[in-house]
């Protein structure tokens, strides 16, 4: 089994009610029991009411930090759009998370749709 870290966000009030914290660690729980991932319930990180647009949130710096450490191998995120909302912030971390070996999975991956995220499907390969 891979070791694995999960990390999950929300920003708004809208979104706690239409796509809750909860809802997101639930996929991403099943995901890893299903895709034999090892995830400790302390490697579960979560942001609640911290915007997209920083990268100063304490959940995704203490899943950074694990990265770091080398602890993971893997960290689990149910969408490019919770990791960050800003697409460079989207390619700084992968390519962090990469240095470490550690390989960044999502849930609901970019579609390939525009040129952006064509590149960080392109990245992620």
């Amino acid at each position: 089994m891979k070791s694995a870290a999960i990390y999950a966000r929300v920003s708004s009030d809208r979104q706690k009610e239409n796509h809750t914290i909860a809802s997101q660690l639930a996929a991403l729980v099943d995901y890893a029991e299903t895709h034999g991932f090892l995830v400790p319930p302390e490697w579960r990180f979560q942001d609640e009411g911290y915007s997209g647009a920083t990268l100063l949130r304490p959940g995704l710096e203490a899943l950074r930090d694990l990265a770091a450490a080398g602890h993971i191998e893997a960290a689990l995120v149910y969408s490019p759009d919770r990791l960050s909302r800003k697409y460079a912030y989207q390619v700084l971390l992968a390519e962090e998370l990469s240095r470490y070996g550690v390989e960044l999975v999502f849930l609901k991956a970019p579609s390939g749709e525009t040129p952006e995220d064509q590149l960080l499907v392109q990245f992620r390969a």
